[in-house]
């Protein structure tokens, strides 16, 4: 249940179109259905402009087909992460217009018309072993209805290539970098821009790296003041955030709450 559908519906009541009871029918499952092993929050998209997204990880395929079916009955777009190919073929069965990217590790089912903000969202990625996090950041983003422009394979051990896309990435109104080994391209660009700049560590790396943690704290003791950092290999929270901030210089935090 998101805003727009949710003013159609009392809508429909005051214009009789819709009877007291079938509109309590459908506001029955909110706030939260409850499938017995979760509990579907489908007040999100009114709460937070978008609704809940589906941690894949460490659920069955059944489970996952469950609570995507919850979320897609309310017409919004349905957005699952870190699904295995197992996962993935049995949504796909289940939601044959489901969209599964094997290298992200995303599920999506685009049940409404893309309203696409006027700003870029930037995702920077130091190497080609960093792209599976910055493909989930950016499959989130666009998700939500944001225009990203990707630029992968820009790290810091050959600054040109970086250097070479300096004007593109300035342009955009959020920047999303990502990284692993040393972690040293998020204060790069932070250098460059005058707009967020959200690190995403990654655990790409040897044995020092520690699974991203070296990154980690790199991105955390960064000297360029416009950089903040989430979690190692977290392209979806990168992603989300981006998204919220470009609404906000949009002014669409409140009037365009399109999910």
């Amino acid at each position: 249940m998101h805003e727009e559908t949710l003013r159609q519906l009392l809508d429909s009541v005051r214009t009789g179109d819709t009877s007291v009871s079938t509109a309590l029918d459908r506001l029955r499952a909110l706030p939260f259905e409850d499938l017995g092993f979760a509990k579907v929050d489908h007040h999100r998209a009114i709460r937070c402009g978008f609704p809940e997204v589906i941690y894949c990880g460490g659920k069955s395929p059944e489970q996952v087909v469950a609570i995507f079916a919850a979320c897609a009955a309310h017409g919004g777009n349905v957005l699952g992460t870190r699904a295995n190919q197992a996962v993935a073929d049995a949504v796909l069965k289940a939601h044959p217009a489901t969209v599964y990217d094997s290298i992200a590790r995303t599920l999506v089912l685009r049940q409404r018309e893309a309203k696409l903000s006027a700003g870029t969202i930037a995702i920077v990625a130091a190497g080609t072993s960093d792209q599976q996090v910055a493909e989930e950041a950016r499959i989130t983003a666009e998700t939500m209805d944001q225009r990203c422009a990707t630029f992968y394979d820009v790290g810091v051990a050959g600054i040109h290539r970086l250097l070479a896309h300096s004007q593109a990435i300035q342009a955009a109104n959020v920047v999303i970098v990502v990284a692993g080994m040393e972690g040293a391209l998020p204060s790069v660009v932070g250098g460059l821009v005058d707009v967020p700049v959200i690190a995403v560590p990654t655990s790409v790396g040897y044995g020092a790296s520690f699974q991203g943690l070296a990154a980690l704290l790199a991105m955390l003791n960064t000297c360029a003041s416009g950089v903040s950092v989430v979690n190692i290999d977290n392209g979806f929270g990168a992603g989300y955030i981006a998204a919220l901030i470009n609404r906000q210089i949009r002014g669409e935090a409140q009037s365009g709450r399109e999910e």
